[in-house]
């Protein structure tokens, strides 16, 4: 197509003005910036994440690093980012809550998409360029995890007690996840000023960076307090837990005490039970005898999106007192408050009557039949 030669014209013109000649153009197309490649940018999105992030995505970003590492930003396809999924699919370590690598192929496109939609806050790309947001993540399977009995409660705090290197620590930390159904993170994150021995509560510290009081019993209050002064914890921004040496606990800890009750308890190894089982088993129970309102509550879902109807059930501190302190039958501090919600209203009166209108300058008086 030829261009109009009026319109070549105003062009130059334009440019004249602007001081600027066609060479100028095309020196500024041939020297154009081009985009960081994997390897290059990889850095920044790591220095940006989030500690979370980079344990969970850590591994598969390297993995991208070392599959693309001279290849710019806009030049991986979303055909290669399948693929890559593919491949780590089919090398998926096989553990004993494996799902064939689905899991894994879940993380790898997860972690891409965090990949990319820091490029696209950081201006390099656009968002419709994305290739990470247009690979599907495969459907989450419903988890495996369930409720634990009591007999089996009663079996894995029994081994905890009885085996061991530390059964101090671990019975400790079987008892504060129980009472509170706090995640691994929560619990590591503990420190002495998070600790209220006088009005039995906790604070957790859990993903999100959700802050929340939980209460827990006075007697795990107490050996908690004890547990942190024997063992070294002086300064309030100490650690609460922590090992024989003194050193705060880490989560090979968690992993260390699931194994040795798989070896001891054979069920615990064939079912994958871990810590956030005592959670599920928790919270089960608080919503079977407490209602989903104080459940929701005590798992530290208030912020999370649900029905309009959770505006109106939210549970305070007293509620989930009162469930702990009859799930554990030890009294609590913050509980006798809660009584004030389970007492029966006072009784409902019937409503007065209206009183007739007045006959004097009123055109409803003569309609109106007199009250009975």
């Amino acid at each position: 197509m030829t261009a109009d030669p009026a319109t070549v014209a105003v062009a130059r013109q334009v440019l004249a003005r602007l001081g600027v000649t066609i060479a100028d153009l095309q020196s500024q197309t041939a020297t154009s910036v081009t985009l960081p490649t994997i390897t290059e940018y990889l850095p920044h999105v790591v220095a940006a994440a989030g500690p979370g992030a980079r344990r969970t995505y850590g591994t598969y970003w390297a993995r991208m690093a070392y599959t693309w590492p001279d290849r710019p930003l806009d030049t991986i396809a979303a055909t290669d980012i399948e693929a890559l999924k593919q491949t780590i699919i089919a090398t998926a370590v096989s553990r004993r809550t494996s799902r064939n690598g689905r899991h894994a192929g879940e993380h790898v496109i997860a972690a891409a998409r965090a990949f990319y939609t820091r490029a696209i806050d950081d201006g390099l790309i656009a968002a419709s360029a994305s290739p990470a947001h247009r690979v599907a993540k495969p459907r989450r399977l419903p988890s495996n995890r369930r409720a634990l009995t009591r007999h089996e409660l009663e079996e894995i705090n029994i081994e905890a007690r009885t085996s061991g290197n530390d059964v101090v620590l671990d019975t400790l930390l079987l008892r504060l996840h129980t009472e509170t159904a706090c995640r691994r993170g929560g619990a590591l994150a503990l420190r002495l000023v998070d600790l209220d021995t006088t009005n039995g509560l906790v604070r957790l510290t859990e993903k999100g960076a959700t802050l929340r009081w939980q209460p827990i019993t006075l007697d795990l209050a107490e050996h908690l307090r004890e547990h942190a002064r024997a063992r070294g914890a002086v300064l309030h921004t100490d650690r609460l837990l922590r090992n024989r040496a003194g050193q705060p606990i880490t989560s090979r800890r968690y992993d260390h005490l699931w194994k040795r009750l798989g070896e001891r308890l054979p069920w615990v190894a064939v079912h994958g039970v871990s810590t956030h089982w005592l959670r599920h088993t928790t919270l089960t129970w608080v919503e079977r005898h407490f209602g989903y309102g104080i459940a929701r509550a005590y798992a530290g879902h208030t912020d999370s999106p649900g029905s309009s109807t959770t505006t109106y059930i939210k549970a305070d501190l007293h509620d989930m007192a009162a469930a702990l302190s009859v799930m554990t039958s030890q009294p609590h501090p913050l509980a006798q408050a809660a009584a004030d919600h389970t007492v029966p209203w006072p009784r409902i009166r019937e409503l007065p009557h209206q009183a007739p209108p007045n006959a004097v300058g009123d055109p409803r008086g003569a309609t109106r039949p007199p009250s009975p």
